[in-house]
């Protein structure tokens, strides 16, 4: 065209990366670009690229790949690099990356161009760059051996002049990690120190820039990018070593068991971490070595055998072991592997009914007794472990009155039949019983309950001698107490269950608490041998139990028991008593005032209303009074004012018994201050008569303390006729 040309010879950086020990680098390459200028409404650079690119796997490069990591490139058949479009920049980076099954290899390819000079043209002022400082994005690989350092890349500056230098900082520079990137601050050049690892730190950014020998800025600082490049150097790893899965019985072809998931460390943009998973063992290998696939991609094993050899009860084993291998670089040989084991059980579904190990079975069972009477056995091929096998029983004949019950034993499957009411053998002497047996959890749809899984029990009543029996019992009778001695109290009724044996019964006291009966041993009559009483501490609520026995006469004598129960009825015979036994009242007959009540370890009608009133002694009447308050309580009030001391107070107490009983009884009265709502007793002297039967009568003082726990002894002296006395009181 009639644009003039400029002819730029740049050059192509490119180092080796390999991934493999036994791979060819790709070699050293030059490139030609060719930059044109050329004018439209903006000014613009087009670059175009022809590249020729070697690789050599020493196996004639069967299957051999590229990829370009720039859109805008690619490898064609003939093994060059070639643009797609014009490329609108300089400074472009790029990786070429070769693989087939025998070799992978990857190269940098570094593309640098100079800034446009200003062409000459009509109309058009000369186009000037300013000056710039331009950093490209560089590219290192990890896992580099030595030595180092090694320059990874070049940092320009157009107007780089004697007295400029080059600085670069930022982590991995001047910052932890320190010194792993060093500029050359005259070339510009930047190099690696040490063995990177991406998958610690995949990429750094730093900052570069360009000063004068004082220090002063003069271009920048500006990014420099540098990314780590990936090498396959991790393993797959399964998160777990052993897995576990589970599968049901005749589940259809392609059923999901479970999945197996690795992971790989490295970049998951390439390759490297790109897995592939595959079984590589399976143990046992019965009765198929391929009975389950995993999906080379998404890691889900599934089923590939057919329901109808996947039985639980056929196969050699319930549990199937399975190594599984995760491979990178899309499982090719080159990959890293990671294994990890599956374990695959075989579950149970209830598709075998339990069917009993014998259509009959008999046992014999005592008259009387209970317990179990007979163990049934069924057989069930599924899981001992799960509802498949558990049998439930059921008595589905023979059993009106309800007398067996059956049971399953947890431990071995086995129906335990079992007598819940004793049996009579002079009612019933065989018993034939229809039993089911079923699972607790449902068969199949296509699996039912056969006649194997019914069967019949014969069960045998076998005669044993049965302990007399009491009717009714309890026996209950109404006596009143202190009945005369001998007095008949109740007649013992008692049957022996042996009709056909005629055997003779004989009674006999088995438990009687207070010793009161005594039993004819041939009659059965029961009568008192002592007084009934109804006030014993061996009667509760009115109510005396006593037991006896009835024994009969056969070869192996057996005997029962039973209960009388005595309601005894009450008779006036204890005299009622006053409560309580001790008042206190005060000095001042306004407030003296107490209250008392009647009581009877008898009841109505022969206690209250009781009558309550002052003893015969003459001259209480003067002193104290005593009026009724209600049926059992009076009031005692002091009709005047008295000393300081304790008094016994004689009273009378009547009972309503026909006839009543009376109780003539004292009790303790203390006189005592009382001031502001307070009763003061400390001072109250006890007084009382002694009568000395030694020619005189002596009056004699104790004097206690109105506290209980404090008690005084006084000793009084007195000479009588010649004779000295002491009283001593308490």
């Amino acid at each position: 065209n009639s644009h003039s040309r400029q002819v730029k010879e740049s050059t192509v950086q490119r180092e080796v990366l390999s991934t493999h020990p036994h791979h060819l680098p790709l070699g050293l390459l030059t490139l030609w670009s060719f930059v044109s200028l050329s004018l439209s409404l903006s000014l613009s650079l087009s670059l175009s690229l022809s590249l020729s690119v070697f690789f050599d796997d020493c196996a004639g490069n069967e299957g051999l790949a590229f990829e370009v990591s720039h859109p805008n490139f690619q490898v064609d058949q003939e093994m060059n690099l070639v643009a797609r479009r014009d490329v609108m920049d300089s400074g472009t980076v790029m990786f070429i990356h070769g693989v087939n099954e025998h070799a992978d290899d990857m190269a940098q390819v570094d593309i640098v161009g100079a800034p446009p000079r200003s062409p000459q043209t009509l109309r058009i002022q000369p186009y000037r760059s300013k000056r710039a400082l331009f950093a490209p994005r560089m590219h290192v690989n990890e896992n580099m051996e030595p030595p180092f350092p090694k320059v990874i890349g070049t940092v320009m500056s157009p107007g780089m002049e004697n007295d400029h230098i080059f600085h670069m900082t930022g982590s991995g520079a001047d910052q932890d990690p320190k010194g792993v990137f060093t500029i050359n601050r005259v070339t510009g050049e930047v190099s690696v120190s040490q063995e990177l690892d991406r998958e610690a730190i995949s990429s750094y950014t730093l900052e570069v820039s360009v000063t004068d020998l004082s220090g002063k800025l003069v271009e920048g600082p500006v990014a420099l990018l540098v990314d780590v490049n990936d090498q396959n150097d991790n393993r797959p790893i399964f998160k777990e070593t052993r897995y576990a899965g589970e599968v049901l019985e005749g589940s259809p072809t392609g059923t999901v068991v479970m999945t197996m998931t690795a992971e790989d460390a490295d970049d998951p943009r390439l390759q490297n971490a790109v897995l592939r998973y595959n079984i590589v063992r399976q143990s046992p290998d019965k009765p198929s070595p391929n009975m389950f696939y995993i999906n080379p991609e998404s890691g889900n094993i599934v089923t590939v055998i057919s329901p109808t050899l996947l039985d639980r009860e056929t196969l050699p084993t319930t549990q199937y072991e399975l190594e599984i291998v995760a491979q990178d670089m899309k499982g090719r040989d080159v990959g890293l592997t990671g294994t990890a084991t599956a374990t695959i059980t075989i579950t149970d579904k209830n598709d075998h009914a339990p069917e009993f190990t014998h259509s009959l079975f008999q046992a014999n069972v005592d008259e009387g007794s209970t317990g179990v009477a007979v163990n049934l056995t069924v057989d069930d091929r599924d899981d001992p472990a799960t509802g498949a096998w558990r049998a439930i029983y059921s008595i589905i004949n023979g059993d009106p009155t309800q007398n067996f019950e059956i049971q399953t034993n947890p431990d071995n499957n086995e129906g335990m039949l079992s007598v819940v009411k004793p049996l009579d053998y002079e009612s019933v002497v065989f018993h034939t019983l229809l039993i089911k047996v079923e699972n607790e959890d449902p068969l199949v749809p296509d699996v039912g309950y056969g006649s194997s899984s019914t069967a019949t029990v014969h069960i045998t009543v076998l005669d044993v001698n049965e302990g007399p029996v009491f009717f009714p019992d309890p026996l209950q009778v109404t006596k009143m107490e202190n009945i005369p001695l001998g007095s008949f109290v109740a007649l013992l009724n008692a049957t022996d269950p042996d009709v056909l044996q005629s055997q003779s019964i004989r009674f006999a006291v088995l438990r009687d608490p207070a010793n009161w009966l005594s039993v004819n041993p041939v009659r059965g009559t029961v009568n008192t041998s002592a007084n009934l009483d109804r006030e014993s501490p061996y009667v509760h609520d009115n109510k005396y139990t006593a037991i006896f026995m009835a024994t009969d006469n056969g070869s192996r004598p057996a005997s029962g028991t039973g209960t009388l129960v005595i309601h005894l009825e009450d008779y006036n015979d204890n005299a009622p008593y006053v409560h309580p036994s001790v008042v206190r009242v005060c000095e001042d007959t306004k407030d003296s005032v107490v209250i008392v009540g009647g009581r009877d370890r008898d009841i109505h009608p022969n206690a209250g209303p009781f009558k309550i009133e002052l003893g015969k002694q003459p001259g209480l009447e003067k002193t104290w009074k005593v009026s009724r308050v209600n049926n059992t309580h009076a009031q005692i009030m002091l009709l005047q004012s008295m000393k300081r001391a304790n008094y016994q107070l004689p009273l009378v107490v009547t009972d309503s018994g026909l006839p009543p009983l009376s109780n003539s009884t004292e009790i303790k009265v203390q006189v005592c201050t009382c001031k502001k709502n307070r009763m003061d007793c400390s001072s109250a002297v006890y007084c009382c008569l002694y009568v000395l039967y030694a020619l005189y009568a002596l009056y004699a003082c104790a004097c206690c303390d109105c506290h209980p726990l404090i008690l005084t002894t006084l000793a009084i002296s007195h000479t009588v006729a010649g004779h000295q006395y002491t009283v001593v009181g308490q």
